[in-house]
């Protein structure tokens, strides 16, 4: 930065000198510009500059706030020379004149002029200096309260005239940036530049119109929530205000609202988060010389002044956004820690070949919950938990090395590791235990439980970093508008209703699972369970009695009710619970519980998501297992090491999810999806559980991909050890499924067995007695083994004669064909690879099968005909005749009969 001497002025004691400023050569492309967003105190810099640089180009980055624009419209703005970004050709600028700002981020699409290898910046800046500032041959930069002080002191040194408009142009600057002169950063040279311009003529009436103007509804409403939601923290022992709101549609002048939330609940910092738009706002206020809300601002992407910063964050939901802000106030308001300083030491191990048992008596012995997994030369290899442990020997598992059951995606740090970078990991990965690694090896530990030491005595605990099973709130995030978006508007009413309902009840309720998940996902879901702390059948019977029609049905067994809406729509409520199972692949068993317990026992993390229906929290995400991390980085993740073991069938859940949604297994899920069917725990599986699981893949608009992960993962063999999914397999896939859209588009109201068509494809290769084999094991339905065992042989066999005989006659083809089901026919059409055989069984389906005769049994015995076995074989011949052709109405079919079946019979009329 410049040296610049104060020079001499009758109005200023101390103003900034004057630069020298250099004129380019005629023709040549100057621009100002300020921040995106601008305020009146950069916009006020802008025109001020332009007095210093007449021939500059006025641009601005991006948008003004919106205050700002209508002023404008009533200003003097227009005669300014004012440009458009997409009139300038950044390739042509020479001279780039920054008011404002010395950020290269925060000047939006000009950075593309700072490419310019010519290229001369001038800077006149009043924030603090950062380590990316852009240097400039002319640099002007004081810390006061606005930046329109420094441009009215250089106005007035060179004695450059200022009207009335511009003099209140920059006073809304100064009283905006100064907080009207309440900011702890205003100094004496605000005061004495806001006295020179009332000189000038600036109109105060027109800066208190502005500075204290009458707020909109949205902006009252979300002031409300910005107050409600409000949270102390206490760090190094200063207390912090955070608060948090989401709104649909943007909403202006943030930065006015936390002002006055400021003055309305007199705190000494504030930190608002306001997610607007898919991004999330942060705007900073602080009276607290202790903390310099400006530090805090620029680690998260943004800056400011001490006592007042912004930053626009983006690529982060709420819920991390607020982790990474109270990270980064623990790191700059706390004392400085290294791994080093709080791991524990020794370490405690035990090698990958360890017995479970042995583990168990190393977890007693040592009072941990624990331990390292190492190997002989001290290289860490994963760590295992006493929960793991105990659950494995309680189904019967004691002979297991703890590999088989150790958690191997983890992070490690060095002894020089800062505190952040510690509780980042802790925080961000949910890792129990962080090793400590020096040369190799582990020299120390740092557990969740040591963090959760320093951090309660600092600030106040992110819920994520509470042990699961403590009652902790877990991560919360508010969806309320995306509720409003997605769901159709009575579903929002019903679900607030059930909230007021479980209020009156002094009971939780919860909207839990799938719904979540796809609501999340912005995919359509309607299938709706709540879950209830308390008494999910009295809850039902409640809500039943005060609606008019809608019924409830109760199973009082499992403590679970449905609701019943008129149209049939049907709401599932059942009892938070929690469950353990006596043995691998058993059906659970059911005690009643908390939502925490009752999120904790199912599959995945994504799953395992609540939304509040309880009218204070209506609309807020609980999340204890970091699923709203899984859901944005597309993870499928087991919630606990012996998931699997648990219920098997959550493998192929696993798979299905990871196909429709895109997603990926995560690597330790992996693992154990590996190990599960390494130890055979499929075998134990009851056939119509893992039926209930393989119809839903192959319901799928395209299992083929699931289909494949299932046989590499080797689980085909569960059905059949005969299956695989090879190449030729994949083909037909992708054939069934044209075939199947054909058939959805052309039959719209027949409800096709689509897993059905699936499912013959991958047991194609069975024998008759192999697929009686399948269909015992699976426990089959009547139909499902009758298509499967019977018709798919003969749909081989006909699909063979058809190769051979695509002349033969419409009622021999009706003949191989009619005692099908359309799912066989569609079966044969996928499996069929020449267009003639697929356009006959496409005719069939479309028109042959639906060829009769329009002669009855009444018009045999009309005909003289006696009634008896013949008149079968009659119609039959009258439907053949039509089917070939040879007859088209009814009296073609009399005269038909009459001459094949009663040659002394007269045609009847």
């Amino acid at each position: 930065m410049k040296d610049i001497t104060p020079g001499a002025n009758r109005a200023f004691p101390h103003p900034v000198a004057p630069p020298d400023i250099e004129t380019l050569p005629e023709g040549s492309l100057e621009v100002i510009t300020t921040h995106v967003n601008a305020d009146f105190d950069a916009v006020a810099s802008m025109i001020a500059a332009g007095k210093l640089y007449p021939r500059a180009t006025m641009v601005f980055p991006g948008s003004q706030e919106k205050n700002l624009r209508n002023f404008f419209i009533q200003s003097v703005i227009y005669l300014f020379n004012v440009a458009r970004i997409k009139d300038i050709d950044p390739a042509q600028v020479k001279r780039l004149i920054l008011v404002d700002t010395r950020q290269p981020e925060r000047i939006g699409p000009l950075k593309k002029i700072l490419e310019n290898k010519d290229l001369t910046i001038h800077v006149y800046d009043h924030h603090p200096d950062s380590v990316d500032d852009l240097k400039g041959k002319v640099e002007v930069v004081d810390q006061v309260g606005a930046n329109a002080s420094i441009m009215t002191e250089i106005l007035a040194a060179r004695n450059i005239p200022i009207s009335p408009e511009e003099a209140t142009v920059l006073a809304l600057g100064i009283y905006e940036d100064t907080g009207a002169f309440t900011f702890r950063s205003t100094t004496v040279r605000d005061y004495l530049a806001a006295a020179y311009l009332k000189e000038k003529g600036a109109d105060l009436n027109v800066v208190a119109e502005m500075i204290s103007r009458e707020l909109t509804a949205d902006q009252v409403a979300l002031l409300h929530e910005l107050i409600d939601s409000a949270q102390i923290h206490t760090i190094n022992g200063m207390e912090v205000a955070v608060t948090q709101a989401t709104t649909e549609n943007y909403i202006d002048e943030l930065a006015v609202l936390v002002h006055k939330m400021m003055d309305m609940q007199g705190y000494g910092a504030l930190f608002a988060l306001v997610n607007m738009e898919n991004r999330t706002y942060m705007v900073a206020r602080s009276r607290l010389s202790q903390i310099n809300v400006g530090e805090v601002a620029q680690e998260m992407g943004g800056g400011g002044h001490p006592s007042a910063a912004a930053a626009t964050i983006k690529d982060l939901t709420m819920t991390q956004a607020i982790g990474k802000l109270l990270r980064v106030l623990t790191l700059v308001l706390g004392p400085v820690r290294t791994a080093g300083d709080i791991m524990a030491f020794p370490v405690i191990s035990v090698g990958p070949d360890t017995a479970l048992t042995e583990a168990r008596d190393l977890f007693v012995r040592y009072d941990i919950n624990v331990l390292l997994v190492t190997d002989p030369t001290g290289l860490v290899l994963g760590f295992v938990s006493r929960q793991n442990v105990s659950k494995a020997l309680y189904h019967g598992l004691p002979g297991y090395p703890v590999s088989e059951f150790m958690t191997t995606e983890f992070s490690v740090v060095s002894p020089k590791a800062s505190f952040q970078e510690i509780q980042n990991l802790i925080v961000d990965q949910k890792q129990r235990i962080l090793p400590v690694v020096e040369n190799g090896k582990a020299v120390g530990v740092i557990t969740r439980t040591d963090l959760l030491n320093i951090l309660t005595s600092e600030t106040n605990v992110p819920g994520i970093l509470v042990e699961d099973g403590l009652d902790s709130k877990g991560r919360s995030k508010k969806v309320l508008s995306l509720m409003r978006e997605r769901l159709p508007r009575p579903v929002v009413d019903l679900l607030a209703d059930m909230g007021r309902t479980a209020d009156r009840l002094e009971f939780g309720a919860y909207a839990v699972g799938g719904f979540v998940r796809d609501l999340l996902l912005r995919q359509d879901n309607l299938d709706i369970d709540i879950v209830i702390e308390g008494d999910a059948i009295r809850f039902a019977e409640v809500f039943a009695r005060a609606h008019d029609g809608v019924r409830m049905r109760a199973h009082r067994k499992f403590k679970t009710a449905v609701l019943i809406f008129p149209e049939d729509f049907k709401v599932d409520v059942t009892t938070a619970r929690l469950e353990y199972y006596e043995h691998p692949a058993a059906l659970p068993v059911v005690e009643g519980g908390s939502i925490h317990m009752d999120l904790y026992r199912r599959d995945f993390t994504i799953n395992a998501l609540a939304v509040a229906l309880n009218e204070k929290k209506f609309g807020t995400v609980i999340d204890y297992f970091r699923g709203l991390k899984d859901l944005k980085d597309g993870y499928i993740r087991v919630l606990h090491n012996l998931s699997f073991v648990e219920d098997p069938t959550r493998v192929f859940r696993a798979i299905r999810f990871e196909q429709r949604f895109g997603f990926r297994i995560g690597k330790l899920t992996i693992s154990l999806i590996q190990n599960a069917v390494k130890h055979d725990f499929f075998l134990k599986l009851s056939g119509k559980r893992l039926a209930n699981e393989i119809r839903p893949i192959l319901q799928e608009d395209d299992p083929a991909p699931a289909v494949a992960r299932m046989s590499e993962f080797d689980l085909l063999k569960f059905i059949h050890p005969g299956l695989s999914f090879d190449r030729k397999a994949s083909d037909l896939f992708q054939r069934i499924k044209k075939v199947r859209h054909w058939f959805d588009l052309t039959f719209p109201s027949y409800d096709c067995q689509v897993w059905l068509l699936y499912f013959m494809a991958v047991l194609n290769g069975l024998s008759r007695a192999e697929m009686t084999d399948v269909c015992s094991r699976l426990n089959l339905l009547k139909r499902a083994r009758q298509i499967l065992v019977d018709e798919k042989p003969q749909a081989d066999r006909a699909l063979g004669w058809l190769h051979k005989n695509r002349r033969a006659k419409p009622s021999k083809i009706h003949q191989m064909l009619h005692t099908l089901s359309p799912e066989s026919i569609l079966f044969m059409m996928g499996k069929n690879t020449t267009e003639e055989t697929t356009h006959i069984l496409a005719k069939y389906l479309t028109d042959m099968q639906y060829v009769k005769p329009q002669l009855t049994g009444q018009d045999l015995i009309d005909m003289g005909f006696n009634p008896g076995p013949e008149f079968r074989e009659i119609l039959e011949a009258v439907q053949a005749a039509r089917l070939n052709g040879e007859v088209e109405s009814r009296q073609e079919e009399l005269e038909y009969v009459q001459r094949m079946f009663g040659p002394d019979k007269e045609p009847l009329e």
